[in-house]
């Protein structure tokens, strides 16, 4: 652990990620750090970058499948309160990078502020969905977000404007830079309303995805014109196994798990799915889950 010799913040290592996401499974990191600032943050990205060892970020374990040989590199977790504070002023709100999506999404509904109640069923932390432009057919996080403060690989610490963040389908210039905080632009309106609609959103998640179930949201991404859970739908792959893992009855483009699943089952039940959709329907499918 030379590269980290002196480093202030907290460091573990061997840690079991399994419990850190949504799937449940999964292998241990050689490192996990939980900076308490900024600082100890650039700090820490800039020594693993020194020694070339590989980063990433992990916020609320959805949308990330770890294999079970685990990640031989350093999890930074954004849980400390200097990245999950939340300040409302009028209709903007400011909000680090380690916020709690659902939380955020519901507080603001609570406020009046509307904007966000296409993010209600959707798990995750504020950085994640930055990141990947998180949303649905209600809306995408990108459509409130006015800037964005993020730290690159090498510690340094810059501002991204809406316009800098290229918002498109699950994705934006973030790439590999860490989301500190953000500020978000919402609309002021009627309580009830909001939250009405917030609940709304939510049901419909409830009717329409194993959310009982662990998963890792959406597995794939929708190609163009077209859903990826109707294609596998199509393709007859509904509820096709391999060990513990399995595609959702309740949703196409969810792969669900048994407490005794793999990532590697889960990882062949992707295969067989892109291989058969490839097949039938002449469509390469993209994933949308993050694989470690």
């Amino acid at each position: 652990m030379n590269w980290l010799n002196g480093y202030a913040g907290r460091v573990e290592t061997d840690v079991p990620l399994a419990d850190l996401t949504w799937f449940k499974l999964g292998g241990r990191a050689r490192w996990l750090v939980s900076p308490r600032s900024e600082e100890e943050l650039a700090d820490a990205l800039r020594r693993a970058a020194g020694a070339d060892v590989e980063t990433k970020v992990l916020g609320g374990g959805a949308n990330v499948l770890v294999r079970d040989d685990g990640f031989d590199g350093v999890v930074v977790r954004l849980d400390g309160p200097a990245f999950t504070k939340t300040r409302f002023d009028g209709e903007s709100v400011h909000v680090g990078g380690g916020v709690e999506l659902m939380p955020l999404s519901h507080a603001c509904a609570r406020r009046g502020l509307s904007g966000l109640e296409a993010m209600a069923g959707i798990p995750g932390t504020v950085g994640g969905a930055i990141r990947m432009n998180a949303g649905g057919r209600h809306g995408e996080f990108g459509d409130v977000v006015e800037r964005v403060r993020v730290a690159d690989c090498r510690g340094l610490i810059g501002i991204l404007t809406r316009d800098e963040l290229g918002f498109g389908y699950r994705t934006s210039t973030v790439a590999d830079r860490v989301v500190l905080s953000a500020d978000l632009k919402l609309t002021e309106g009627d309580p009830e309303r909001t939250q009405a609609t917030f609940r709304r959103f939510m049901a419909e998640k409830k009717q329409s995805q194993p959310l009982g179930d662990k998963s890792a949201g959406c597995v794939f991404k929708n190609p163009d014109g077209k859903s990826a859970g109707a294609l596998i739908d199509a393709a007859g792959l509904k509820g096709v196994a391999r060990g513990g893992a399995s595609v959702s009855d309740v949703h196409a483009n969810f792969i669900v798990t048994k407490p005794d699943a793999t990532a590697a089952e889960v990882l062949a039940v992707i295969e067989h799915v892109r291989s058969e959709v490839a097949g039938a329907c002449g469509v390469e499918l993209e994933l949308e889950i993050d694989v470690w």
